[in-house]
């Protein structure tokens, strides 16, 4: 299975974005790895944006 180009783009800039890694240490992890990161940085934003 392919993974489409710019869905990995933008899930390597948000990680990026938020926790600083690299983009060699990103393109590492698995997809779900990568998945389950996004997912965590999102429920970091929304709690704090909630302010709690």
């Amino acid at each position: 299975m392919t993974y489409a180009l710019p869905r990995l783009r933008e899930e390597i800039a948000y990680v990026a974005y938020h926790f600083h890694w690299q983009r060699e240490d990103i393109l590492d992890l698995t997809h779900a790895e990568r998945q389950q990161w996004v997912r965590e940085i999102a429920r970091i934003n929304t709690r704090v944006n909630e302010g709690g």
